[in-house]
């Protein structure tokens, strides 16, 4: 190792972020370089490697439009940091990630090219490299995404420390700071919520709700009112609703989507998007929070089938949950077959049932839902049949 990357590196270990490292086989050398001088663990949090396209999917929470692009680095960068926010609560925390098109042992028709993103939080720092096509052997392609990497982290953390980077004549790095706005962030997976006043406000930074009534809101409908309403009561501190961009059995949210159901709260209610498909992750988001739902949801909370059919899979979410303050009002809810479920009918685990209290059906009780609501709107959507 030259004594410039060693001081790099030790810089960079004693430097004012703790990160996480999302590389998808390119920046791989980088990972070794920085666990080869001690001192890492002070930064570094986590390395991951999703290699394969479905390893990047499940890390991303969602398929990008291209697996080697900015956009996908920025991805990787901005999940990395929600990991590294969950692994250092509290602390000056950090993402790096790196997607990459490097020589391989077959021909590859386009060009030999990568990204690497590092998002702080406040701002994400791009850096794209194409390379000359057939110039140097993959570990000389490795070399140069290595250094543009470590190089990249020094420069959003602020470091004077720099490696050379071995360039070829014509090549040139471009590098691009950018501020997204929240929302784009969220659904670019460079932040893990923002909050939407009934204004059209948004921010990232607002305090977390301590009562929130989650849904997908398909729309929205008295109930979901009802249960804010009930829930404002039954604690005495205002509540919040939650819309998650990603979920565990359906596609990820577009832009225009999330606009069009943020729309029914206008002037009305603050909402709280998040990519957290799970209460296990919601609850991480939001210590010490009160979730108002449903029995049909409060039944998939306890339900195996949901944790690959584990009960210990199960039991340990419950247990996650309660370590982060959380718990559950549950309202009834009729079913499908027309009975109506309280918590009293679920099958809520021995060791687990101080996590639910129950909203009696005497005090709130309404028989709407947003799948019955859609079945209304004719496929033209010209109006209510």
């Amino acid at each position: 190792m030259t004594t410039p990357l060693r001081r790099l590196i030790e810089a960079l270990h004693g430097g004012p972020y703790r990160y996480v490292v999302a590389v998808t086989g390119g920046g791989t050398g980088a990972v070794a370089a920085l666990l080869s001088v001690p001192g890492g663990s002070r930064t570094v949090l986590e390395a991951v490697v999703p290699y394969h396209e479905r390893a990047l999917v499940e890390f991303l929470g969602r398929a990008p439009d291209q697996f080697c692009s900015a956009d996908t680095a920025r991805a990787l960068a901005g999940r990395a940091c929600e990991r590294a926010r969950w692994l250092a609560p509290g602390e000056a925390v950090a993402g790096a990630g790196c997607t990459a098109s490097l020589a391989s042992d077959r021909p590859k028709r386009g060009e030999h090219r990568f990204h690497v993103a590092v998002h702080t939080g406040g701002q994400t720092l791009t850096c794209s490299l194409i390379l000359t096509k057939g110039a140097r052997d993959r570990a000389g392609e490795e070399e140069v995404v290595a250094a543009v990497l470590l190089n990249a982290l020094a420069e959003a953390f602020g470091l004077p420390e720099r490696v050379d980077v071995p360039l070829m004549p014509g090549e040139e790095v471009d590098a691009v700071y950018a501020a997204a706005d929240p929302l784009t962030a969220l659904l670019r997976g460079e932040r893990g919520a923002v909050r939407v006043e009934g204004d059209g406000r948004i921010g990232a930074d607002a305090p977390a709700p301590t009562v929130v009534v989650p849904g997908a809101f398909n729309p929205i409908h008295a109930g979901h009112w009802g249960l804010a309403e009930v829930g404002a009561r039954m604690t005495g501190s205002a509540a919040a609703f939650e819309l998650s961009v990603t979920n565990v059995d359906k596609p990820s949210l577009g832009a225009d989507e999330v606009r069009r159901r943020l729309a029914q709260f206008a002037w009305r209610a603050p909402v709280w998007l998040v990519r957290a498909p799970t209460f296990v992750e919601k609850a991480r988001l939001f210590r010490g929070t009160t979730f108002v739902v449903g029995a049909d949801t409060a039944e998939r909370i306890v339900a195996p089938r949901y944790y690959h059919d584990s009960a210990e899979e199960m039991s340990r979410a419950l247990h996650d949950i309660r370590q982060q303050g959380c718990r559950f009002l549950v309202a009834g809810r009729a079913g499908a077959d027309g009975r109506f479920a309280e918590l009293h009918h679920l099958d809520i685990p021995q060791g687990h049932c101080d996590l639910f209290a129950a909203i009696p059906a005497a005090v709130f009780r309404v028989d709407v839902s947003s799948t019955a609501l859609r079945r209304l709107v004719p496929a033209d959507g010209a109006g209510v049949k």
